[in-house]
């Protein structure tokens, strides 16, 4: 008896759709990783030294009696997209991008090689992957794909302009992606978060009122994906912060130390 109960639980489980998120060992993935989990579906965890997902990996099995695998991925060696795409035995029926890379503004104005790791981290390798995503939902006309871009990407600031550069550049692509992807049932999301409390942001003096948590992304991304919502804004207020600071006269908004 034993074993037939086991044997059900592993044919349920089996059964599940599979979700992959990339850059899976941020504090937003992980949340999003628990959240799917939590509704029923199988899980591929991708990022570099994945290894150090397994216990957490582990738990999501234990805790939702769901598949959690792990997988490497280097989002920068565009030259292994491919086949890590078609490694995947079971296909998925969607892909949420969490890869981030805040850098450093400062020395990426002097040092290239930090501005282009700002940029190919955020945008240019997301591409590559999605690209081959795209592809395989637009043939089978089903699927979600979300990238995770930023309120940085809305207007540029003195502050983080290359990072909120390269986020601009991913929301555009997301935009012009689900307009074509539209007529093949494929769902496109961009998701665009304010502060959000995570290591990244740790030391980092964050309005407490302005700040969401990892989790608040994680079920605005689940919704978004249920809801069929294009565009979110997460914390919500956020939209109407962005509406006001992106209607601002560029002569004014020269002048502004923000």
């Amino acid at each position: 008896m034993k074993n037939l109960t086991q044997f059900n639980l592993n044919d349920l489980v089996s059964k599940k759709e599979y979700v992959l998120i990339i850059g899976a060992k941020s504090d937003v993935a992980m949340a999003v990783a628990r959240k799917y989990a939590k509704e029923g579906f199988n899980l591929y965890l991708a990022s570099r030294n994945s290894d150090t997902l397994e216990e957490f990996a582990s738990d999501l099995k234990l805790r939702y009696e769901c598949h959690a695998q792990c997988l490497e991925l280097d989002i920068l060696d565009y030259s292994s997209h491919q086949f890590f795409y078609d490694q995947l035995k079971e296909e998925v029926i969607g892909v949420i991008s969490a890869v981030g890379y805040l850098g450093d503004q400062k020395i990426s104005e002097k040092e290239f090689m930090e501005a282009s790791k700002l940029i190919d981290t955020n945008f240019t390798g997301i591409v590559s992957l999605f690209n081959i995503i795209a592809l395989d939902f637009e043939q089978r006309k089903s699927g979600f794909i979300c990238g995770i871009s930023s309120v940085a990407g809305d207007r540029g600031r003195k502050k983080n302009y290359i990072y909120g550069a390269a986020k601009a550049a991913l929301s555009t692509y997301l935009s012009g992606l689900r307009n074509r992807l539209f007529s093949s049932g494929v769902h496109v999301i961009t998701v665009k978060p304010g502060f959000i409390a995570t290591k990244m942001t740790e030391g980092l003096d964050l309005p407490k009122r302005l700040t969401g948590t990892p989790e608040q992304v994680a079920s605005d991304i689940y919704n978004a994906q249920k809801k069929l919502t294009n565009v979110v804004y997460t914390i919500w207020i956020w939209r109407w912060i962005m509406l006001i600071i992106r209607n601002i006269p560029e002569w004014q908004f020269k002048k502004m130390n923000i």
